[in-house]
């Protein structure tokens, strides 16, 4: 493996030069970086929560149809 050192930007003048697409493949894979990282945090977040036992199926129903009648309103 050959490491160059690199600035930032050299880096966005680089990419910059790039066709469209190829810049548009750099863009996707930031962005896929910045999703796994918020959805680790995310994840870390939830499990970080007592577990929550007092829910039953009419709650559950409440809730759907709740947000169903938001989705409605929108």
């Amino acid at each position: 493996m050959i490491s160059i050192p690199i600035t930032l930007d050299q880096l966005i003048v680089t990419v910059q030069q790039l066709p469209p697409e190829e810049r548009a493949q750099v863009a996707r894979a930031l962005v896929q970086v910045d999703l796994r990282s918020d959805l680790a945090a995310l994840i870390k977040e939830m499990y970080a929560q007592p577990p929550v036992d007092d829910i039953t199926e009419d709650d559950i129903i409440a809730e759907i149809k709740a947000v169903r009648q938001q989705s409605l309103k929108a």
